[in-house]
């Protein structure tokens, strides 16, 4: 019976070691977790990629902006004409101008309706470009300089000890230079 004992004690006392090894090196292992947050919106506001992706946008949508001033002036102008010579204005002619008024005001809506749709839809898929670009990009950063975690959204508090933003930012920006842009 003793020497069950004896081994019961000693095996309680062998887990027993092992336990503490393994909570010591643990402990050990967490304190050499290099850990980092990134802003990803102000990454996204600040970064080149996002300047250059919106300068873009807004010369590939300028023209369209332009005809839609351009027909929207047209409106005010027929409006308004058609509202000073109303009272000179036969039946046929004022039911002429009030025609091409309606007209003209459907074309402005359906213009403006599709701009603000199109422009969404490519702003939507620059910023998609972008957040795969920023991720890559935070990815090589991390990786670089021996992170082992790196949060971004969800951040309820950080230090200034973890917050990489800026570091991953002017990686970003060497990568644009470097890249020709």
């Amino acid at each position: 019976m003793n020497v069950a004992k004896n081994t019961l004690v000693s095996a309680i006392s062998a887990i027993g070691g092992m336990a503490l090894v393994f909570l010591f090196s643990a402990s050990a292992y967490a304190q050499e977790i290099k850990i980092g947050v990134v802003n990803i919106p102000e990454l996204m506001e600040q970064a080149p990629q996002a300047r250059v992706a919106m300068t873009a946008l807004d010369e590939e949508f300028k023209p369209r902006q332009r005809e839609i001033v351009a027909r929207t002036t047209e409106l005010q102008e027929l409006t308004a004409k058609v509202q000073r010579d109303l009272a000179v204005m036969g039946e046929t002619e004022r039911s002429n101008a009030e025609k091409e008024l309606r007209s003209l005001q459907r074309e402005v809506t359906r213009l403006q309706t599709e701009y603000r749709e199109d422009l969404n839809l490519r702003r939507n898929e620059e910023l998609g470009n972008l957040q795969r670009a920023l991720l890559r990009e935070v990815q090589d950063y991390a990786q670089a300089a021996g992170f082992d975690l790196v949060v971004g959204d969800g951040v309820l508090f950080m230090s200034d000890n973890v917050d990489i933003t800026e570091n991953v930012l002017r990686s970003m920006e060497a990568n644009f230079q470097a890249a020709g842009n």
